[in-house]
C-alpha cells in the first residue's frame, strides 16, 4: 500500500480514536474516501485496530451501502418501487445503460466516472419516477431527461480535468 494511502487511513482512524467500537463509522468514511473498500486498505485497518480480517469483512459484507468493487466517481441510483416501476423506471434504466454502454452485469463505467445502481426505493413516490445522482434527487425523469443529463456531467467531468 502506497504511504499517501496509509496516511489518509490513519487520519480517518485518528478521528476515531482507533477505537474498535467505531469499526462501521471507519469503514463508512473509508468508503466515502475511495467509493468502496479496498481489500489493501481493510486489511491494514483491521492491523491498526488490531480486529480479525474476517470482522471487517463481515461488517463489510453484512450491510448492503458498503461496496467491495470499485464504484465509479458519479453513482447513479434509479428507483424500481412500485411507483417508480409504474411510472416507467425501466426505459429510464435502459436509456442510462444504452448512453453508457453498461449493462446488468457491468454497472460501471471504464473511465470510472459512472455506477448505476437500481434500487427498491429512494422514498420519493410522490416524485417518481426518481433517480439520484450522488445523492441529489432528480424527479419526473425520463429517458430523454437522464440522458441529456448524464451528457451534462460528462461535459462537466471534461471541463473540469
Amino acid at each position: 500500500m502506497i504511504a499517501e494511502v496509509k496516511e489518509k487511513v490513519d487520519e480517518i482512524l485518528e478521528r476515531h480514536g482507533s477505537e474498535k467500537k467505531e469499526l462501521i463509522n471507519i469503514i463508512q468514511e473509508i468508503q466515502k474516501e475511495y467509493h468502496y473498500l479496498p481489500e489493501d486498505v481493510l486489511i491494514y485497518t483491521a492491523e491498526k485496530l488490531d480486529v480479525s480480517q474476517s470482522k471487517i469483512y463481515g461488517v463489510a459484507t453484512f450491510y448492503e451501502n458498503f461496496s467491495l468493487e470499485a464504484k465509479g466517481k458519479n453513482i447513479i441510483k434509479i428507483c424500481d418501487g412500485t411507483a417508480c416501476h409504474v411510472r416507467k423506471s425501466i426505459p429510464i434504466l435502459n436509456a442510462i445503460y444504452k448512453e453508457l454502454g453498461l449493462s446488468e452485469k457491468n454497472k460501471t463505467t471504464e473511465d470510472m466516472l459512472f455506477t448505476v445502481e437500481t434500487v427498491s426505493c429512494l422514498g420519493a413516490c410522490g416524485l417518481a419516477p426518481v433517480i439520484t445522482v450522488n445523492d441529489h434527487v432528480y424527479p419526473k425523469m425520463t429517458p430523454e431527461a437522464v440522458v441529456e443529463l448524464i451528457q451534462s456531467i460528462k461535459k462537466e467531468e471534461t471541463q473540469c480535468s
